[in-house]
């Protein structure tokens, strides 16, 4: 049984009711491939609002939590609250994550290892900086950054991996397929070396950076792109058109 596609829209910091309720109501509209698993991650404030008006074929992410069930840690939530409102995914180590607010390797490991446990489906972004990319590194970063997510990782079924070159979020630079699907397969290869052939031919590996309905298709035709995690696109009515990438 092949990977299912897979396409995540991360909201970020945007939103308000009204706008929205113009998001739901395109989704809702679709039609959205059946054979494609969507997920949309909304601000933490808009979660229950958005689960409560979406469809149920749809999923809802949090953004971000902290890697214990409670305690004295202000401003963050745990995979139990997520949970607790009926949500079933989160989106962990996002480079937004990582190099606006600093989350280590380690603290990222330690997340997705709680959330997982917990039951809930992480989404675990990975990807390099542009001077990293441009000094060759793209490899030994990607690498480190999943080496840590397989060190924490027990149940491979409740992880998606997002590759996202941080020099594409954003910019309208988008790595070419040919590149995209070159990282791709040196991360299956990679996952397949240091957990197992098994994992490896299984977990799904999105890529990220300047996903648009332009390119969307050719992206999704290549063999280790199982589908995408998309920023701003994910707020226009033409997200629908990226969920059918493969339609």
């Amino acid at each position: 049984m092949g990977r299912k596609f897979f396409v995540g829209g991360n909201w970020k910091l945007n939103g308000n009711k009204k706008s929205i309720d113009g998001i739901i109501e395109f989704m809702n509209a679709g039609p959205l491939n059946a054979d494609t698993e969507v997920v949309v991650g909304p601000p933490s404030c808009y979660l229950e609002y958005v689960r409560s008006k979406l469809k149920g074929n749809i999923g809802v992410a949090a953004q971000n939590c902290y890697k214990v069930p409670s305690g004295a840690f202000t401003g963050d939530i745990s995979p139990a609250m997520i949970k607790d409102i009926g949500l079933r995914y989160v989106i962990l180590g996002h480079s937004e994550r990582r190099n606006v607010f600093g989350e280590t390797d380690e603290l990222i490991g330690e997340k997705i290892e709680h959330a997982v446990s917990e039951g809930l489906i992480v989404i675990a972004c990975i990807g390099e900086k542009l001077e990293e990319r441009e000094a060759g590194k793209t490899e030994e970063v990607v690498f480190s950054q999943t080496k840590t997510i397989i060190k924490h990782t027990k149940d491979w079924s409740k992880v998606v991996i997002a590759y996202e070159p941080i020099w594409a979020i954003g910019t309208g630079k988008t790595a070419t397929p040919e590149q995209a699907q070159s990282v791709h397969a040196s991360l299956r290869k990679f996952i397949s070396e240091n957990a197992s052939k098994e994992i490896a031919d299984n977990v799904r590996i999105l890529y990220g950076g300047s996903v648009s309905a332009a390119n969307c298709k050719e992206l999704g035709q290549k063999p280790d792109i199982d589908g995408f995690l998309v920023g701003g696109a994910s707020l226009k009515p033409d997200f629908v058109k990226i969920v059918n990438a493969r339609a």
